[in-house]
């Protein structure tokens, strides 16, 4: 397999956040803020990535507003001609901050929203978030910067796809990202109270094709797969060390944001390293490239092209092994991992979440 340049940089810059998710894809051990890359280390990382041949760069955390050094961030990526994305909660989005974000060259802003409704979102999140959410929206359409939201799609909140899908196209959304919960960190802690029943996803599913037909090009939906009901897995971030990094706060580098779980693997740091040696020649990147590494039956599979032998984070969370296939995989000697989870939760009959994880 060919290897290519990475198109994009997710920039964790901080794992502190005002919000308390229980879908959070943060590793469990966040990282304090003692502990996190200084500012010219920060922008240390952004030369090296454009150099390396990024050419988009997200900012998030974590709450990435929680960095008072962002606008010099963002700044540094744009001088190195990166296309610059903030991903954010909304919490401490005032008029005064977009501007600066705006001068410093920021490209767009993905607004996270929890639910259509401001009590059951405030209940999700931890925290009275909907109003200050509202409130960015209206302030972000405001200073021309394009609105892009995402929603986190489970149990507690698929009835309302409709309506949210709604609220965001009359917050000004461009576009929406739907995304099903993916069970790492938080989530597979929490995964009995998320994880939605067979019919509740197939009457989402439903809800979203009709929500297509409504708002037509009003706005960009994107549906991103639950794969726990799917007969075979997603590609691994396109593939492992194919398409994109990640730095995390306190400078580890990353296949994907929820890799660090994988504790079987060390990660270079962006304070030993610079992105290009761990791009191409980390022990970590390559763990997963190719094919020689894959077990049977992925090793001889014609869709061994196609997902790559599937989520390696998720094979080790769900087998204790990396290199299994992927128990999402109908033909995965470990699939009943999977099918447990299905079956157990087919007779779950709570409405609403119930948080077995609240602190940080």
């Amino acid at each position: 397999m060919q290897l290519v340049l990475p198109y994009a940089l997710t920039a964790e810059v901080t794992h502190r956040c005002p919000l308390h998710c229980p879908y959070c894809s943060n590793p469990l051990e966040l990282h304090r803020r003692e502990n996190e890359l200084s500012t010219n280390e920060w922008l240390r990382v952004l030369e090296q990535a454009a150099d390396l041949g990024v050419a988009q760069v997200h900012f998030t955390g974590g709450e990435p507003l929680l960095r008072l050094d962002l606008e010099l961030l963002v700044r540094r990526a744009r001088e190195a001609e990166l296309y610059v994305n903030l991903i954010t909660s909304g919490v401490g989005l005032t008029e005064e901050r977009i501007q600066k974000l705006a001068d410093a060259g920021l490209d767009s802003i993905q607004l996270s929203l929890q639910a259509a409704s401001e009590k059951l979102a405030d209940s999700i999140a931890g925290f009275q978030a909907h109003e200050l959410k509202r409130q960015a929206a209206q302030r972000i359409r405001s200073s021309g910067l394009p609105l892009h939201m995402n929603v986190v799609l489970h149990r507690a909140n698929l009835h309302q796809i409709e309506e949210m899908i709604e609220l965001c196209s009359e917050w000004g959304a461009q576009r929406l990202e739907l995304a099903n919960a993916q069970y790492y960190g938080w989530a597979l802690r929490n995964v009995q109270q998320l994880l939605p029943r067979r019919e509740q996803l197939q009457e989402a599913e439903a809800a979203y094709s009709r929500a297509q037909e409504r708002f037509g090009d009003q706005i960009e939906l994107i549906w991103i797969l639950p794969d726990y009901y799917e007969e075979f897995p997603k590609p691994c971030m396109g593939g492992w060390g194919r398409l994109s990094l990640t730095v995390a706060p306190d400078g580890r580098v990353l296949p994907c944001t929820s890799a660090s779980e994988i504790r079987s693997l060390s990660f270079e740091n962006v304070k030993e390293r610079d992105l290009s040696w761990i791009w191409h020649y980390s022990p970590s990147f390559n763990a997963f490239r190719g094919y020689d590494w894959m077990p049977e039956p992925c090793q001889s599979c014609d869709r061994r092209e196609l997902d790559y032998g599937g989520c390696r984070c998720q094979a080790y969370l769900l087998t204790g092994d990396a290199r299994s296939a992927d128990p999402v995989c109908k033909w995965s000697p470990h699939r009943i991992a999977i099918t447990d989870r299905i079956g157990s939760n087919e007779n779950n009959d709570h409405q609403a979440l119930i948080y077995s994880y609240r602190g940080r």
